[in-house]
């Protein structure tokens, strides 16, 4: 248990608290409130890997829950945007889709193969990188009522949704890669 009293853990585990509260602000309309919170959440991302390099307060606990957390953050904003009719329901069809196909390919993997590293590729990265700053962006113009932020927040839905079709090609093309050598 000493593991999670540290520092970056406990910066992860306070991002994991946060996001139902983003949910309900989203949920309830309170788009500043939201916003603050999501800040907040966004910091604690930052920190907690840089702290963990830093102090030398890297654990497999904090491994295991800082991706966690941020699919928990990222998939509720994205459900909670989509179930107030802010973003398009299809959007969150993909990325949902896009994860829910990499869990169920990861267990085949796990139940079937000897493997176990299922490390992030660099579209995965970017997939994540552009969803957030595309929820980030909504967020933002929500609580500012922005027409420029709307205008640029409706012009990311396409290529969020891109990025992250291509992101679960490329890890399948990588999934069939090792199947072929293995």
């Amino acid at each position: 248990m000493q593991s999670l009293a540290t520092l970056p853990n406990l910066l992860t585990i306070v991002r994991l608290l946060l996001a139902p509260l983003i949910f309900v602000a989203i949920g309830a309309g309170r788009h500043e409130i939201a916003l603050i919170l999501f800040a907040v959440a966004a910091l604690t991302d930052g920190l907690d890997g840089l702290l963990a390099r830093q102090i030398g307060q890297a654990t497999p606990l904090g491994a295991y829950l800082d991706p966690i957390a941020d699919k928990v953050l990222l998939s509720g904003i994205y459900l909670s945007l989509a179930v107030t009719r802010i973003i398009p329901s299809w959007l969150v069809v993909v990325i949902f889709g896009r994860d829910l196909f990499l869990l169920v390919s990861s267990g085949i993997a796990l139940l079937f193969t000897a493997f176990r590293e299922f490390r992030p590729s660099v579209w995965g990265k970017a997939s994540t990188f552009v969803q957030v700053v595309c929820a980030a962006i909504w967020i933002t113009q929500n609580a500012l009522d922005s027409r420029p932020l709307h205008a640029l927040a409706q012009a990311l839905l396409w290529p969020t949704a891109a990025i992250t079709i291509w992101s679960g090609l490329h890890y399948s093309w990588r999934g069939l890669r090792f199947l072929k050598v293995h």
